[in-house]
């Protein structure tokens, strides 16, 4: 495993013990360098405007199409690190 994966790993393990519960905006910018960084480019149907969670954070991965993985699983790092 890379130091990259390695750090990733660590930041997703403590994106679930961070001190205090970040702001929806932060959250979703969270979900979405996740899934950039394990799944690439946003796939499947937008949802529907009566779910506006799953919207949401699909219009924020979908933000992110052609981000590196590697580049977004630095970003995802980075910005846990800044949560701590």
């Amino acid at each position: 495993m890379s130091d990259l994966q390695a750090n990733f790993a660590a930041a997703v393990a403590d994106s679930k013990q961070l001190p205090e519960r970040p702001d929806n905006m932060t959250l979703l910018k969270i979900y979405a360098l996740y899934k950039q960084a394990t799944d690439g480019d946003a796939s499947g149907e937008r949802p529907g405007f009566t779910d506006f969670v799953a919207r949401a954070k699909f219009d924020a991965w979908a933000a992110l199409t052609g981000t590196d993985a590697d580049a977004a699983r630095q970003d995802y790092i980075d910005l846990i690190d800044s949560l701590k």
